[in-house]
């Protein structure tokens, strides 16, 4: 395109953007303009700090938690709906990275949508067993996305912002408000006698340090990852008081993640020993689940609880083979290649 095609092409969109000022009605304008500030104001003053929006000291505008995002979506009456649109989950390199759509919608009709990633990379995550918080991953992803859609619809952008949410303390609040036991046994020590342990393989050596830990650890996040290994059963009685009664009766079904990482273990000690690639996991998980048969039905009722037993069970039986081939003893199978290629259990 000529320079002088180039000029042409910008007074057009010039004229454009005038046509659109000229012919706008001002009143109405004027009007919709006073709405979004009189709701923004509203926003201000009845969400709570702390709890749906946290102030960093330093900064200019407060950053907007999940829980703000969601009252503010009730009180537009709007629905959303998740998407996710690109993944890596790369199992051999112990990597996974998460881009998720949040479309908001009023009556059938969409209104706007953000995006949201998430990878394991990330600092917050450095101390944890990438296999065991896949899930969490994606939950970050799917929370981002929500909050940049909620920013958008409601215009306050220049209200609150969430680019700061990746700060240390709100890091750590949001790890100790979503941490289970499997992601408190599975937080790994970075100092000390137990450095590159993680609590879990602690607890079973030396219970009087996890005590140490609990009361006088200067993360509070470890401190209660610390306190959650130790005493599981009464966290999970905590854990499950805030759950909803539909929750407490019906037992988190296993996540595809897990039951991928299941058949990847599965296959990688079936070609050490062997023996069918369902084999392993089905003896193992036969322990674990009464009356385990391996059939379709078994293995769609199985719960993240036990796959995630299963999975720790599986990863120290492979760990403990003692003969080993000359080449890479985890090298796949042809055409396993990708996390997506890898059948399920079920399948």
């Amino acid at each position: 395109m000529t320079e002088k095609s180039n000029a042409a092409v910008a007074v057009t969109s010039n004229e454009a953007g005038i046509s659109l000022i000229a012919n706008a009605d001002m009143d109405k304008m004027a009007a919709q303009l006073q709405s979004i500030s009189n709701f923004q104001m509203m926003v201000e003053k009845n969400l709570n700090d702390g709890q749906d929006f946290g102030v960093i000291p330093g900064t200019n505008k407060p950053t907007l938690l999940k829980p703000g995002a969601e009252k503010i979506q009730m009180l537009m009456g709007v629905t959303s709906e998740y998407e996710v649109t690109t993944k890596i989950e790369d199992y051999e390199r112990g990597f996974f990275a998460y881009t998720v759509r949040c479309t908001l919608s009023k009556g059938g009709t969409k209104i706007t949508e953000g995006l949201g990633s998430a990878n394991t990379k990330e600092k917050r995550y450095r101390n944890q067993d990438v296999f065991m918080i896949v899930n969490t991953v994606l939950k970050m992803a799917k929370k981002r996305a929500q909050i940049d859609a909620t920013l958008t619809i409601a215009s306050l952008s220049n209200v609150f912002t969430q680019d700061i949410e990746d700060m240390d303390n709100f890091n750590q609040k949001e790890r100790m408000d979503n941490m289970s036991n499997g992601d408190a046994a599975s937080t790994k020590v970075t100092f000390g006698k137990h450095k590159g342990k993680t609590l879990g393989e602690i607890a079973k050596e030396d219970r009087s340090y996890l005590s140490w830990l609990s009361e006088n650890a200067k993360q509070d996040d470890l401190k209660q990852a610390a306190a959650m290994v130790l005493n599981p059963k009464q966290a999970e009685k905590v854990d499950n008081a805030a759950k909803p009664a539909e929750d407490q009766t019906a037992p988190k079904l296993a996540t595809e993640n897990k039951l991928k990482l299941i058949g990847i273990f599965s296959q990688q000690i079936a070609k050490q020993t062997n023996v069918s690639e369902r084999e392993p996991a089905n003896e193992v998980i036969a322990k674990i689940v009464t009356g385990w048969q391996g059939t379709p039905d078994d293995w769609s009722k199985l719960t993240e609880k036990d796959a995630t037993t299963a999975c720790n069970n599986l990863q120290k039986l492979k760990k403990g083979l003692v003969s080993q081939p000359a080449s890479d003893p985890f090298d796949k199978k042809p055409g396993v290649g990708n996390a997506d290629d890898i059948p399920l259990p079920f399948d």
